[in-house]
């Protein structure tokens, strides 16, 4: 058997990301004593509506999320212990919303720093209703073999090592949540282990104390001894020894209680838990208490470390008059244990698992990235740039400083061409529209293609194709003419021989000034001498300069119009800042920009 938590308790929990933490080690515990998971409902507000997942097993259990604990009781009548992980500010209110509902007869609290009028009230407000407050400050309860609220116990391997798996012969109540995993270990070293493990918190005014518990376990068959640790401050192991020496008791009770140091410092300090102050004039300390508890006719170590072998003492005992029997223990193969990790079976060499993806350019396990090998802090203070990153990232090279200048400067020209171009028109409407920065300089970014900014990938392919094939210009414009069409970065709707870009000049003189070998952009001046004569405006845009100078200085045709969006994207970001900043209303187009082609009014004629 066990106490307050066993076979039979459903759970609820209150609270966010530190709740699902505990309903995965409660989940560990499940599976390892072969039961379902016992959590069927989270109640956390901010995500009500949606699930959690938490793995049990090799698989995952999929528990709804409620806005309050009725819905979630009304949607799981099964429902009897709620577990709550909410701050402290909020923590009562949510404690009473429990105790309140009337199939939950449990509640149990973790959290810390709970002002002791709420405490207080809690307490008596469960009193009133014949049901049970732990906590706060409660590290949970644990019943060997049956049931897990909270992290008490520790992770997988800690319950096994402590043999929860199946029941013991004594009970553990607890103020240190620290101590309780402690004791369970102990009573499974020197003992059978545990039947329920409590750790009631270590606030001044715990929502229930020792005496609650001891009676509980005394009516429980299967406890033969409990192990209560106490400490310095109130009066709690005081009760427990007067409960305990008022009657001839049937569970044998073993005691320790921490705190002797505070003989040799100032009276009126406290040790770590709220609750653990001695008083001014020496009541509540760890020496009157032990007292107490002998007096009583516990059984009180003189020092924790013998504890152990206290406990032995008992179980030899009870051995001894047949109240108990030997537990056959489990060989190593048969202990229980959890499913590998993938990644845990890959360490130990159990499993081989096809990549779903493949990554040549970066890794950031490590203390920081390193793009194609090297490490991001080490390019930033040998003097590495931007541009050398990209070459990283882009085509797994290092490259010179001519060159990183070549893509300085190719950003700096590109990065905007005005409001009026489409990417920065749809850039500017999304923004007054209210649209956030991502998804407007997205709306921008989705116009580039073959008649804005996309040309420089073709226009690379095809200077690259005429400059490999070795073709004339004159083959050339026959060869794109036939196949193709129009030459991708040849050509220009504002800019002519009489009115040159300025950004094209700007890099052709700075690339063919530097004397290094440029024949894709050579060949790319040649066809634009031709192209011109025909129509002024057919000059080499930038979009072709660019791509014939990328093309040179070794980066993949593939990667050429990502230097359009990178320095694009600078300028469209600017254009939503810059609405941002003035606080621009919703754009609707002027009737006079619009022709309207369609029919005039005209009458509807009957429904046939």
């Amino acid at each position: 058997m066990s106490v307050v938590a066993n076979k039979d308790t459903q759970v609820l929990i209150q609270g966010g990301a530190a709740g699902l933490n505990a309903a995965r080690r409660m989940a560990e515990f499940c599976y390892m004593v072969k039961r379902p998971l016992n959590v069927d409902a989270f109640v956390y507000p901010p995500d009500a509506g949606k699930t959690n997942e938490v793995p049990y097993g090799s698989g995952l259990v999929t528990i709804p999320v409620y806005k309050n604990v009725a819905e979630a009781t009304v949607n799981h009548p099964q429902i009897n212990t709620s577990l709550v992980y909410i701050g402290a500010d909020r923590a009562a209110a949510a404690g009473i919303e429990a105790l309140n509902d009337p199939r939950i007869q449990v509640v149990s609290m973790i959290t810390e720093g709970v002002p002791e009028r709420d405490a207080k009230y809690l307490g008596r407000h469960a009193i009133k209703l014949g049901k049970i407050f732990n906590g706060p400050s409660s590290i949970g309860i644990i019943s060997a073999g049956q049931c897990r609220l909270g992290v008490i116990g520790g992770a997988f391997d800690n319950l096994v090592a402590c043999k929860l798996y199946r029941e013991g012969s004594f009970g553990v109540i607890t103020k240190s949540g620290g101590l309780s995993n402690e004791i369970i270990w102990i009573c499974s070293q020197f003992a059978d282990g545990v039947t329920t493990a409590i750790g009631i918190g270590g606030d001044a005014h715990p929502g229930t104390d020792y005496v609650t518990y001891l009676e509980k376990f005394e009516q429980d068959p299967q406890t033969k001894a409990v192990v209560i640790v106490g400490e310095m401050g109130g009066d709690l192991e005081e009760r427990a020894a007067e409960w305990y020496g008022a009657a001839k008791r049937r569970i044998k009770l073993l005691a320790v209680v921490s705190g002797f140091c505070q003989e040799s410092l100032p009276k009126g300090m406290k040790f770590g838990h709220a609750g653990a102050k001695e008083g001014l004039k020496g009541e509540g300390s760890a020496r009157s208490k032990s007292d107490a508890l002998k007096k009583a006719g516990a059984l009180v170590p003189d020092t924790f470390g013998a504890l152990g072998p206290a406990i032995k003492q008992v179980y030899d005992e009870l051995l001894t008059s047949g109240r108990v029997r030997p537990v056959p223990e489990l060989s190593s193969a048969d202990l229980p244990k959890l499913p590998k990790s993938v990644e845990d079976g890959m360490k130990a060499g159990d499993v081989l698992v096809a990549p779903l993806v493949k990554t040549t350019i970066s890794d950031d396990r490590g203390d920081e990235p390193l793009y194609d090998g090297y490490a991001a802090s080490e390019l930033i203070n040998k003097g590495y740039e931007i541009p050398h990153v990209i070459a990283l990232l882009w085509d797994k090279r290092l490259i010179t400083k001519q060159e990183a200048e070549i893509i300085k400067r190719i950003m700096m020209l590109s990065a905007d061409h005005g409001p009026c171009v489409s990417g920065a028109l749809a850039t500017i409407i999304a923004a007054c529209a209210g649209i956030g920065m991502s998804q407007a300089v997205a709306a921008g970014l989705i116009m580039i293609g073959p008649r804005f900014g996309g040309a420089v990938t073709d226009a690379g392919r095809y200077f690259k194709h005429a400059v490999d094939t070795q073709m004339t210009v004159d083959d050339f414009l026959s060869y794109m003419k036939k196949e193709v069409g129009p030459v991708p970065g040849i050509g220009h709707r504002v800019k002519s021989l009489r009115n040159p870009d300025k950004r094209v000049k700007e890099l052709v003189s700075y690339v063919k000034g530097l004397g290094i070998p440029t024949p894709h952009l050579d060949f790319a001046l040649a066809v634009e001498k031709v192209t011109s004569v025909k129509k002024d405006n057919l000059i080499l845009n930038v979009d072709g300069t660019m791509a014939a100078v990328l093309v040179d200085i070794g980066f993949p045709v593939e990667s050429l119009n990502g230097f359009f969006i990178l320095s694009r994207t600078i300028g469209l970001i600017g254009h939503w800042v810059d609405q941002k900043r003035q606080e621009s209303r919703l754009i609707r187009l002027f009737d006079y920009l619009v022709s309207y082609a369609a029919p005039k009014r005209r009458e509807v004629p009957p429904l046939k």
